[in-house]
């Protein structure tokens, strides 16, 4: 069995192994592509070539930022990839033999190289640039011309042309973007056939539901692949899509990036490269070895230690600070002192460091034993760790350490509630969860309680109180009102905590635009609890006659007892009576100053009864602490940075005034002792006295982080991200069973590939295969450590489609994107009525350089963003110079989806006669509310409306949607003159259609699936992604990256999963074809105006004349 130390010894000695394998040479291979006896490649971000049968590999690029997506022209000489030189994503070609990249793409929106025209002149890649929905298509770029050619076909991610005058056979649809392996919904790849005079792409591979990709045309077939086995392997095809054949058979790793050229296919296959020989059948593995200083994996430092700062509390004597930060426990002193870095395990993760209430040892979870126990770390960083708990099975919470020490409370993953015995060793469960895990753990003085909030069936937290010694629950509030937030006072008289008492509506009337709704805003009181029967007035109620009499008969009769006693003990007990006083402190776990240890009392019978209402103002509270003096807590708003920590002095004055200590603030913490508040503000920390009040003075108070630096090795950080992301994956995930998944089977699968890894994408990559064995949607790898180059050279945009035109003496404006004229702020730079520059005109000069003297008129136009710029400009004959401001690269984006939003809104009118009205929504997050507010309130008058959720990203307000869809009318207004209006206020009184298709997803997806299921009309389009799996992004890993858990499955009322997996099938099928699409055809929108025409002529709505007048004469 390993001891503490044997285990880091062990762990640093694998670390020094795995150092020793990089300079070995091997590495983690991705993205191969080939020409004759050579393969290009990725690996640590870079692009490196190798003789095509293995052997020492020799380095091609070496930008910090990543290269990608390689492709060697079909000479071998060129060579065109993805790089981001000036901090963008663009396409690059250089010579294979060497040289200066050459930028082809400006503003390319997620570009991708796909490969070469079959004659080498032209590079083919994907982008979204030119779409205005965001969809993806392929571009030619010429070499010779400079010209980028769009091939005539939407939805086309990657493909290759069969000869120079052959057809392209083109993977239509891009990776779905969740690693899901065996995945057959909406969004699964299929590869189409478009040739020359075709009038529309033809499909190949329909006949399976999953995935077809990577078209490779060669030899009379077609080479692709496919995960019809249920692993992605080689096939091939004949050129119409029969005489289907497997080349390769791998079981369980998934074939990946391949790409072909002269009979052989080099493709990924976990961390390897591996070739195919088409006409022997022969399949190897590569072996390569790296000539390089593995950079990547040297001993880094951080330098900004407050990024990964997760936790931090303050000592119980106010005068250190504990942080958790990436990983490691740091000490800082409040003033002056040594800084202390108190962890130093390789590869070991400490999480939730705390104070033990002695103030002379930390609390921290660690996993260094390979799950999350509780460990004692020296406050001095001198000596080992000791593990406090051996048990651990399942993600934890922080623990809370009783007053003694003795035990520590938590919370896991599993909503379960438990008490840890440090003494003996055993845990008890104090309640278990069916809703969500608890929170707010607050032990009493002495100890014997512990107050924690569960949350309900009703969605209300509840404050209970947990009795250690008699192993009973005690229900502090009702389920009635949502409280939380406990606090015990020091002398363990009361409970304080939070409670939303109010529920007065901000909004007062139902009438108005855009439909008001009730808005419940400023609900929160602050209460106190008098757990003792004997304790009856509130510590804020003001004296009246009868308490100011007893207190002052009270006070007479201690003076006179005091007055006895001092007769009785004479002159020579003095030094007695002193020495006797010495010692006595303000320690809030004893009572009046005196020895004597805090006792609570909690008489169950009449708690109820027993509770006040601190008499402040309601707000938006949270984070309540109680001191011998105060109350603290935060009240929040909805502005950025406006969370307040506020402050009450405890007292019985007729007044009470509310104190602001600090703004902006993140969190704070009270010591122990009560004397010091450590409050955080963005990167700052500040420790001040807690009795200052608004006098706090935070600059004289705040922690000197400013030297905080310190190192890790991300080899080790590797190994360790990977497991934590496996036992988080086994901690989050919906199905407790992982889909049948042997999850351990996949860690030891996977785990070797680690020491492989040697950049922070590669083990992204790496991540996603082992994620992906779980075969669910949502799953995603992203954020962590990045390498960035030293340039961020933003790209500016005119908001128009530019075409190069030697003849015309410039660059043509193809297309000035249009948007809707009541929002002019949204407009493009070139629609502004004071630039007014059309489709057609020329532009000839940007800040007086000939747009024709560079690669792209848009290479003027890099960091010119919210600046002005000098265009000259051509109409016809006529010449003139105009000043326009730039917008990012990224506003151009939403322009053009802008512009195709705005144009299916005219068309739906124009088709409809204004009987139709048309709204858009692209996502479903609270920001996106907007969008239907802004296009359904204009039209909800009308027949019919069409909700077009096509490419919807998803989010979670699909009922703050589907809930104004369902308003019925039930009854009419009629005044005196004029037309009717209706109850329920902007019920809709016509027929509703919803698109979609196979970009829809999430809560998109969710909407489209309630929006039949309620019988509000009919879905039409294309069958959707097929992901509805909630998740919440909280299984962070300790650099800040994610390897994301499906946390949440969606089934009906039927027993049923939803969606997952396969997608809502649309009640009426209709598909956006590949070319007619690009020609501007939108079959889906014709159908849906088709069908509510229909519908509106067979069943008119008409609202109902009002009836005849009363007459009440007699």
């Amino acid at each position: 069995m390993l001891t503490v130390r044997s285990f880091v010894v062990v762990a640093f000695v694998t670390g020094l192994a795995m150092a020793a394998s990089a300079r070995a040479g091997d590495g983690y291979y991705r993205m191969p592509t080939l020409h004759a006896d050579t393969v290009v490649f990725v690996s640590e971000g870079d692009l490196w070539r190798v003789d095509a049968s293995g052997g020492i590999a020799e380095r091609l690029t070496s930008h910090p930022d990543e290269e990608r997506t390689p492709a060697l022209s079909p000479d071998g000489a060129m060579l065109a990839f993805v790089g981001a030189y000036e901090g963008s994503a663009e396409v690059y070609v250089m010579p294979l033999a060497g040289g200066v990249p050459e930028r082809v793409t400006y503003g390319a929106d997620r570009p991708a190289v796909v490969g070469w025209t079959p004659d080498g002149r032209g590079v083919i890649y994907s982008t979204r640039h030119f779409s205005t929905l965001p969809d993806v298509q392929l571009v030619v770029f010429d070499r010779e011309t400079s010209m980028h050619h769009r091939l005539p076909l939407a939805q086309a991610s990657d493909g290759g042309f069969d000869g120079v005058d052959g057809p392209l056979y083109f993977t239509r649809l891009p990776f779905q973007g969740s690693w899901t392996k065996r995945y057959k919904g909406g969004t699964a790849q299929q590869i189409w056939r478009f040739g020359p005079g075709d009038d529309e792409a033809t499909p190949l591979t329909g006949d399976f539901a999953g995935t077809s990709a990577t078209p490779m045309p060669y030899d009379g077939r077609v080479y692709f692949v496919s995960d019809r086995d249920g692993t992605m392997n080689l096939w091939s095809m004949s050129r119409d899509g029969g005489d289907l054949r497997q080349h390769t058979r791998h079981d369980g790793w998934d074939v990946k990036s391949p790409a072909l050229s002269g009979g052989r296919i080099v493709y990924q296959l976990g961390a390897d490269l591996r070739r195919f020989d088409i006409a022997s059948g022969a399949d190897r593995a590569l072996s390569i070895t790296l000539r390089s200083d593995f950079d990547q994996m040297r001993e880094q430092w951080v330098e900004k230690p407050m990024t990964f700062l997760t936790d931090v509390d303050v000592a119980p004597d106010g005068e250190s600070v504990v942080l958790t930060a990436r990983g490691e426990v740091f000490v800082a002193p409040r003033r002056q002192g040594r800084f202390v870095q108190v962890t130093r395990a390789p590869g070991v993760r400490y999480r939730h460091a705390t104070f033990m209430p002695d103030g002379e040892s930390l609390l921290a979870l660690s996993d260094e034993r390979g799950e999350l126990d509780y460990w004692r770390l020296p406050l001095d960083g001198v000596g080992a760790p000791t593990a406090l708990t051996n048990d651990g099975d399942v993600v934890r919470g922080e623990g809370v350490p009783s007053p003694d020490g003795l035990k520590i409370a938590y919370a896991d993953k599993n909503f379960r509630l438990w008490i840890a015995d440090l003494e003996t060793g055993e845990r008890t469960m104090v309640a278990e969860s069916a809703w969500e895990t608890f929170g707010d753990l607050v032990w009493s003085p002495d100890g014997a309680w512990l107050a924690f909030v569960e949350t309900l069936e009703n969605a209300y937290r509840q404050v209970r109180l947990y009795d250690v010694a008699g192993a009973r629950i005690v229900d502090a509030t009702s389920d009635r009102i949502d409280s939380f937030s406990p606090s015990w006072s020091p002398d363990g008289d009361w409970l304080a905590f939070l409670a939303d008492r109010d529920f007065t509506s901000v909004v007062e009337s139902v009438w108005g635009h855009e439909q008001p709704e009730p808005f419940l805003d400023r609900q929160t009181t602050i209460s106190l609890l008098a757990l003792d029967a004997t304790t009856t007035r509130s510590p804020f109620l003001p004296d009246d006659e009868v308490v100011r009499r007893e207190k002052k008969d009270k006070a007479a009769a201690e003076k006179k007892d005091a007055d006895a006693g001092d007769d009785d003990a004479g002159a020579g007990d003095d030094d007695a009576a002193k020495k006797d006083g010495e010692g006595k402190d303000d320690d809030p776990t004893k009572k009046g100053g005196d020895k004597e240890k805090v006792v609570v009392t909690i008489d169950v019978d009449g708690l109820a009864a027993r509770l006040h209402v601190v008499p402040v103002p309601r707000g938006n509270y949270e984070a309540l602490t109680i001191t011998k003096d105060h109350l603290f807590w935060i009240e929040t708003s909805r502005e950025p940075d406006a969370a307040e920590l506020k402050a009450l002095k405890i007292d019985t004055e007729p007044k009470h005034e509310v104190k602001s200590i600090a703004k902006g603030v993140t969190s704070y913490r009270v010591s122990r002792d009560g004397k010091r508040l450590l409050v955080r503000r963005k990167d700052d920390l500040h420790v001040v006295d807690a009795n200052a009040g608004a006098g706090a003075k935070l600059d004289e108070g705040k922690v000197n982080l400013g030297g905080w630096t310190f190192t890790f090795r991300p080899a080790e950080q590797w190994r360790q991200m990977f497991v934590d992301a496996w036992r988080m994956e086994r901690d989050y995930f919906y199905d407790p069973g992982m889909h049948g998944v042997d999850w351990t089977a996949m860690r030891d699968k996977y785990l070797p590939l680690v020491e492989r890894v040697r950049s922070r994408q590669e083990l992204s990559d790496l991540l996603g295969q082992l994620i992906g064995e779980l075969s669910a949607l949502h799953m995603y790898v992203a954020g962590g450590d990045r390498r960035d180059g030293p340039d961020t050279i933003a790209q500016g945009s005119l908001g128009a489609r530019l075409v190069r035109d030697d003849a015309a003496g410039g660059y043509r404006v193809e297309r000035v994107y249009r948007t809707d004229p009541d929002f002019p702020n949204e407009r493009s730079p070139l629609a502004r009525p004071e630039v007014d520059v059309r489709d057609g005109d020329v532009i000839t000069a940007i800040n007086g350089v000939p747009t024709l003297s560079v690669p792209h008129a848009c290479a003027l136009l890099r960091d010119t963003a919210g600046r002005q710029v000098l265009l000259h400009v051509t109409r016809g004959d006529a010449a003139r110079a105009v000043i326009v401001e730039p917008i990012p690269a990224a506003r151009e984006a939403e322009l053009r989806y802008d512009e195709w939003e705005y144009t299916r809104r005219l068309q739906v009118d124009e088709a409809s006669d204004d009987a139709i009205g048309y709204v858009h929504l692209r996502a479903m997050g609270a920001g996106n509310f907007s969008e239907f507010a802004r296009h359904y309130y204009p039209v909800f008058t009308r027949q019919g409306l069409i909700v077009d959720v096509r490419h919807n990203r998803g989010g979670n307000i699909d009922s703050w949607v589907l809930s104004r869809l369902m308003r019925e009318i039930w009854m009419y207004w009629q005044g005196r003159v004029g037309k009717p209006t209706w109850n329920m206020q902007h019920a809709f009184p016509g027929h509703i259609v919803v698109l979609c298709d196979e970009f829809t997803a999430s809560d998109g997806e969710a909407f489209a699936e309630g929006f039949r299921r309620l019988g509000l009309g009919q879905v039409i389009g294309t069958r959707t992604w097929g992901g509805e799996i909630w998740l919440s992004f909280s299984n962070r890993l300790v650099d800040n990256g994610i390897a994301s858990a499906a946390e949440y499955g969606v089934y009906g009322p039927e027993g049923e999963w939803l969606i997952e997996g396969h997608g809502v099938e649309p009640d009426i099928v209709v598909d956006n074809l590949p070319h007619e699409t690009f020609n501007g055809r939108d079959a889906q929108l014709e159908r849906a105006i088709a069908h509510l025409r229909a519908i509106i002529e067979r069943n008119p709505v008409e609202i109902p004349a009002h009836p005849a007048y009363p007459d009440k004469s007699r």
